[in-house]
């Protein structure tokens, strides 16, 4: 071994008792030596320095840990098995750990368990043979968790003998038999005799047993080890009482965990909940560090027992929120360990304390907290203790009598923190855990899981379980069964309506709106396919303005970070504002390491948003820390629409876009009117969904909105391409992105001023159109007018260069005319023909131009009102030319009245 007796914590006990550690140079590393006390079957104790239960230890260690044994797994598995393994870890000590490698895995978790639950019967228990406290129980709130036959992967945090492992294998095999098993464990110290043992058993069973380990060797001990230890524990010098002091303060906080979120995994944990929790731990870390002391340099998470998991994500996410790696995490324990404080020995110090959980198990009534205490060395000292435990166990045990162990904390730190967790109870014969159809165990009364959500999704957004009636709540669709995006990149608050028949030619819907017989959100319009010449517009624009993007992209999250902290959720406005959301997300994950909820939430003009998506987003999540999220601005219709919606609720209708050439928003990319090529495609580049669809019959008051997934047109997909093209170019604007986010927080002009809207009703009364939704500013929104509706003609500034390329392609398809005018606020603006009918355009529905015979039979003919709303003729022979100097009309060739 590479250890030095001064560095490694396992010398004491080597030299005093004869045992020695041979095998891996990362043993020392991993763990010590301790005797324990009081057990006759077993003398030593091998304590880790990784996990998190007897040595404090930073959390981020603690959980990347297990975190790399998943990865492991999921290496030796391979992608299919894997997503459908199961992983069990064993109480108390290997509950985080085991809960941890799940993460890796990305797979669904359960722990055994000493603590019985009053009507929930066990499917399985054990027997752990070396250990103080033996009987372990299987309580998942659904049985089916462990009756299905992918692989089973069991977790400890040692494997010595291999007899507790094969106790559970021969136990969950006769009742579910599978075909493989793999064992995980931090480290492996079996003997070449218990190795045999194991492959036997594999061999009896005629199963598949794996072992991945973070390190192996052996532990070698002499004949009359536990005499030698019983010797030293008796001579070891009694434990020094600290003097007595001023109490340190005490603070109680009630953390806003998430309704129905299991506390762990003893009785199930999805992906599901992995992503709720994911979601919520930023803003819980927030709570914590708020009733820290101001300039804490070390605090130390103190878990409970089985309840190792949450407070280690808690602790990982405050260590990243304090900054300069001031917090440790350990957890309270039911092994009685001698303690000396010597630096070659893992056990320094340890408070014993009478059990505040009201134990029914007939183990020991007292319970211990090693390594909390600095003892001799003043610089081991915890500036403050966060203790964390579920509700069961906030009894007056825990607060009252000489030896409580608040007491005992407030003895040995500066200020002690109890936050408690509601313990979660589920129903018995509750709720599916795994499966395509299967219910969350978070709530007796949560849907169902999505057909759509893979199991091997990554713990990023997945379905949240809802705290209301599955009948009043629906639940998200994902993709890859619903859209293109990943499932981890976005949860679409929709309804699902793509065995719905509802495209109908541009025509026809426009006559239809603007007769007042429908609705445009009642229909879809043809999903436009690009010609090749129009792909590779595409393409080019992309190629320019992904550096550009990436600038806006990376603005918009800084400043949403700044003003509304990491605890923020992105709701999209679906379809346009998705791809944006998700390279806002992108981009907090990449320069801060935050993993953030996003939504695809539909609004529609006149109808406001989706108020069954509001609920959804309320029941899972503070309504104040949404914030809504588009492409661009226009006149600034949504940005109205939005505020009206939500006007009289707590969600801020505050919409943060990439380009605001409308000066209708405050958080914002710039203000510059330019081409998000995004807004050059339909629904391949926004992972092959359509526009949202809002229409009685098909959309109940507990649905959410519709929409469909276009799956047929896979091949003509860019959506992922042009999320990677922005993406790639983080790296580069990343200095000017943050110089870009102080100018924005700076800007004495930032706020609204609406120029755009006016500019909107001066061209809608020069044009003679009585109806601003005629009138569609912006390069997104006149791409939207010649893609989605009947143009009338494009206004395009002097001068504008290749932004508007593909507008003109797309123009001279329609045989739309363009028209350059000087002095225009916008790139460009299309014009929606103001008295659609299919007498206004020819009979192919193609806008008339030179050349072109309208319906009645007049060469060049357009139909458009007058000021009075009276149809008035164009003739295109004649020039019609229109120059904005002032905003007025220059010149104007006369029409007649028809």
């Amino acid at each position: 071994m590479t250890a030095t007796p001064q560095t490694w914590t396992g010398r004491w006990v080597a030299d005093r008792a004869g045992i020695a550690l041979t095998g891996s140079e990362r043993l020392p590393e991993l763990v010590g030596l301790a005797l324990r006390s009081g057990n006759p079957k077993r003398a030593h104790l091998l304590v880790s320095n990784v996990l998190g239960k007897h040595v404090p230890q930073r959390p981020s260690v603690v959980h990347g840990t297990g975190l790399e044994l998943g990865r492991r797994v999921r290496e030796l598995l391979g992608a299919a098995a894997t997503a459908r393994a199961v992983v069990l870890g064993y109480a108390e000590t290997a509950t985080g750990l085991g809960h941890s490698v799940a993460d890796g895995l990305d797979a669904p978790y359960l722990h055994s368990t000493r603590r019985a639950v009053p009507g929930l019967a066990p499917v399985g228990g054990f027997e752990e043979e070396h250990s103080h406290a033996t009987s372990h129980l299987l309580l998942p709130a659904d049985p089916a968790l462990l009756a299905g036959d992918g692989p089973l992967v069991l977790v400890d945090d040692e494997f010595s003998t291999g007899r507790t492992v094969l106790n559970t294998i021969r136990d969950l095999h006769a009742r579910h038999p599978r075909g493989h098993y793999v064992v995980v464990a931090l480290v492996d110290l079996r003997s070449a005799a218990d190795r045999r043992r194991l492959d036997e058993a594999a061999a009896e069973l005629g199963v598949r047993l794996d072992l991945v380990a973070t390190a192996s060797g052996t532990v070698e001990l002499p004949e009359d080890v536990v005499a030698r230890a019983e010797r030293l524990i008796a001579a070891a010098a009694p434990e020094e009482v600290p003097p007595a002091a001023p109490a340190a303060p005490l603070a109680r906080i009630e953390l806003d965990w998430p309704t129905g979120l299991p506390d762990g995994g003893r009785h199930g944990f999805t992906a599901r909940d992995r992503a709720r929790l994911d979601a919520a731990l930023p803003r819980l870390a927030g709570q914590l560090a708020e009733a820290l002391p101001a300039g804490a340099r070390r605090v130390l998470v103190l878990g409970f027992e089985e309840l190792m998991y949450a407070p280690l994500r808690l602790a990982d996410a405050l260590d990243e929120r304090l900054g300069g790696n001031r917090v440790r995490f350990s957890t309270t324990t039911r092994s009685p360990v001698l303690a000396v404080d010597d630096p070659g020995y893992a056990i320094r110090t340890r408070l014993a304390f009478p059990a505040h959980d009201d134990p029914q198990d007939g183990g020991s009534p007292e319970r211990y907290a090693y390594n909390v205490a600095p003892g001799s060395d003043p610089a081991r000292r915890f500036d403050a203790v966060v203790l964390v435990v579920d509700d069961m166990a906030d009894t007056p045990a825990l607060h009252e009598g000489e030896r409580a162990l608040l007491g005992q904390l407030r003895q040995v730190t500066d200020r002690v923190v109890l936050a408690v967790l509601p313990s979660h109870r589920p129903v018995a014969g509750g709720a599916a855990l795994a499966g395509p159809s299967a219910t969350s165990a978070t709530s007796a009364t949560a849907g169902p899981v999505p057909r759509s959500v893979p199991r091997s999704v990554s713990p990023s957004l997945l379905p949240l379980t809802s705290p209301l009636p599955s009948s009043t709540l629906p639940v998200p669709l994902y993709g890859p069964a619903f859209s293109s995006y990943p499932a981890e990149e976005v949860a679409w608050l929709l309804k699902d309506l793509s065995g719905v028949a509802l495209e109908a030619p541009t025509e026809e819907r426009e006559e239809a709106v603007q007769n007042g017989g429908a609705h445009y959100a009642e229909s879809l319009p043809v999903e436009y396919q690009p010609s090749p010449e129009y792909q590779e517009l595409f393409q080019q624009a992309l190629r320019g303005s992904a550096a550009r993007i990436a600038l806006a992209v990376g603005t918009v999250a800084e400043t949403l970070l700044r003003e509304r902290g990491p605890g923020l959720v992105l709701a999209s406005l679906a379809r346009a504002g998705t791809p944006v959301g998700i390279l806002v997300r992108r981009w907090l994950a990449f320069a801060h390491g935050l993993s953030v909820p996003h939504y695809a939430v539909s609004i529609v003009r006149g109808r406001g948003i989706d108020p069954v998506a509001l609920r959804y987003l309320a029941a899972h999540h503070r309504a104040q820390d949404v914030v809504f999220v588009d492409g661009w601005t226009g006149k600034g219709a949504i940005t109205r629409e939005l505020a009206g919606a939500l006007a009289g609720t707590d969600f801020d209708p505050d919409l943060a876009v990439l380009a605001d050439p409308g000066r209708c928003v405050r958080t914002y990319g710039t203000r510059d009117d330019f081409l998000i090529p995004s807004a050059c495609l339909n629904s391949t580049v926004s992972g092959l969904v359509s526009r949202t669809v809002l229409r009685a019959g098909l959309i109940g008051p507990d649905d959410f909105h519709g929409a469909k997934h276009y799956a047929e047109l896979a091949g003509s997909d860019v959506s992922a391409a042009f999320l990677d093209a922005v993406a790639a170019r983080f790296g580069e604007v990343r200095a000017a992105v943050a110089e870009g986010a102080g100018r924005l927080a700076d800007d004495p002009q930032r706020a609204p001023d609406w120029a755009g809207w006016a500019a909107v009703e001066r061209i809608s009364a020069e044009y003679g159109i009585d109806n601003v939704n005629l009138v569609k500013p912006g390069v997104g929104e006149t791409t939207r007018v010649l893609l989605r509706r009947v143009p009338w003609r494009i206004l395009a500034r002097r001068g504008a260069g290749a932004d508007l390329d593909h507008v003109r392609l797309l123009a001279a398809q329609r045989g739309v005319e363009v028209e350059e005018v000087d002095g225009l606020p916008y790139t460009c603006v299309g014009l929606i023909h103001p008295r659609y009918s299919r007498g206004a355009t020819g009979d192919d529905g193609r806008a008339v131009t030179d050349g072109h015979r309208g319906t009645d039979g007049h060469p060049g003919t357009d139909v458009r009102p007058g000021a009075d709303g009276s149809a008035v003729t164009d003739r295109r022979a004649a020039t019609d030319r229109r120059a904005f100097t002032d905003g007025r009309v220059a010149t104007e060739t006369t029409g007649r009245d028809s």
